[in-house]
């Protein structure tokens, strides 16, 4: 199997329900397009990741592609870029609820040559405590903020900022990984290939 993503979180879940895939990243243009939807945004991102590496994968081989999107209204919630951006992205969801959702797609380069892919995505919902501006300051200068969409990590200190969330925890990490491993083994089955 390969994994197109290079996220230490996706590897990290990858491995702890067993599975050691290859991890190529794919290098694809992560642009939303206008009046595309956060949904249509992650499967079409996961798909062109899959579809990226599926020529270099061994016939027969897995190639699993996600991306992972924070939103709110229609508002995407990316990684800040500084001290400030995360301090706002966080007082912006003190108090609410917004989604977490996660495309996963799916290729496989078969032995006639055909390459065959299938998308899914999957969407938690997170409410946030009402924070306190300190609460919130002192979060960021922890730096854990930086490189995760939305400005929170739910897997270390972010997991304080959290009031409960409606879905699956792993796809917030990043990876919906129990409901990818039975979508691969739905998917391999189709193909006519060992699901085991």
């Amino acid at each position: 199997m390969i994994l197109a993503s290079a996220s230490p979180r996706r590897i990290e879940l990858m491995h702890r329900a067993g599975f050691c895939p290859r991890v190529m990243p794919a290098d694809v243009d992560e642009r939303r397009l206008e009046g595309e939807a956060p949904l249509e945004l992650v499967a079409r991102l996961a798909r062109m990741k899959a579809l990226a590496m599926v020529e270099k994968a061994e016939v027969n081989e897995l190639v699993v592609g996600a991306d992972t999107i924070v939103w709110m209204g229609d508002e995407a919630l990316g990684k800040p870029a500084s001290p400030k951006q995360a301090q706002a992205m966080l007082t912006e969801l003190s108090g609410r609820v917004h989604h977490v959702s996660t495309g996963c797609a799916m290729a496989l380069h078969a032995a006639d040559g055909s390459v065959a892919d299938e998308t899914f995505t999957c969407t938690t919902d997170v409410r946030f405590f009402d924070l306190e501006p300190a609460e919130i300051s002192s979060y960021v200068a922890s730096g854990e903020c930086f490189d995760k969409a939305g400005a929170y990590a739910i897997q270390g200190l972010g997991s304080l900022l959290v009031r409960d969330i409606d879905g699956n925890y792993d796809n917030v990490v990043g990876l919906p990984v129990a409901e990818l491993s039975r979508r691969m083994r739905a998917f391999l089955r189709t193909m006519g290939t060992d699901a085991s």
